[in-house]
């Protein structure tokens, strides 16, 4: 168990390229959708993890705060669907969070590890997206709203990843982390045709 917190800048092994950028602002419509359903999911993921390590007190704690945050940012996306007059509806998913979530091992410790780290580098490129639509979002009050949440994505990785801290030596920790950063980006190597914020 590390004492010092985690460094978590520079973790995505490759940045989000241009053609995401134009694909999401061609369908922003699309992508605020997708983005209700990102932040029900992320909601799910710390519930999940809190019933399935309930003697983590640690985690427990600093996932409670997470999961109520991403269903404070749940009603807040749709409170921007009801006001732009797009009516909730289910959307396919992309490969990419079930091509992370196969990269779980199965066993314990290592399932616990991969669970908060998989969730971490979700949560990173998520803030990395979403400032991309504040800088680029032709609609400058949607781009401020998307500019908004960057903190809390930004504190929720950090959250991750420190708890993968917490729980484990910091040379597991970072050598998994290399890993997994690689397989993240290769799922997003070929833009996905169906606009996504994890597209």
């Amino acid at each position: 168990m590390s004492s010092s917190i985690l460094p978590i800048i520079n973790t995505l092994n490759q940045p989000t390229s241009w053609a995401w950028v134009e694909q999401a602002i061609t369908h922003l419509n699309i992508i605020l959708l997708d983005h209700s359903h990102c932040e029900r999911k992320a909601a799910g993921v710390a519930l999940n993890l809190m019933f399935r390590y309930p003697s983590y007190t640690q985690l427990v704690r600093q996932l409670t705060a997470i999961a109520r945050e991403e269903l404070e940012h749940f009603e807040q996306v749709n409170q921007w669907l009801e006001r732009l007059g797009i009516p909730l509806a289910p959307l396919s998913s992309p490969p990419y969070a079930a091509g992370l979530k196969a990269e779980i091992r199965r066993h314990e410790p290592e399932r616990l590890l991969d669970s908060l780290l998989v969730s971490g580098l979700i949560e990173a490129r998520s803030h990395e997206r979403l400032g991309l639509l504040a800088n680029h979002c032709p609609d400058r009050e949607l781009a401020k709203f998307y500019g908004g949440l960057m903190a809390s994505e930004a504190r929720h990785f950090g959250v991750y990843w420190v708890l993968a801290d917490t729980y484990f030596e910091r040379d597991v920790v970072t050598g998994r982390l290399e890993e997994l950063a690689v397989r993240e980006s290769e799922l997003l190597v070929t833009l996905h045709p169906e606009p996504r914020i994890h597209s």
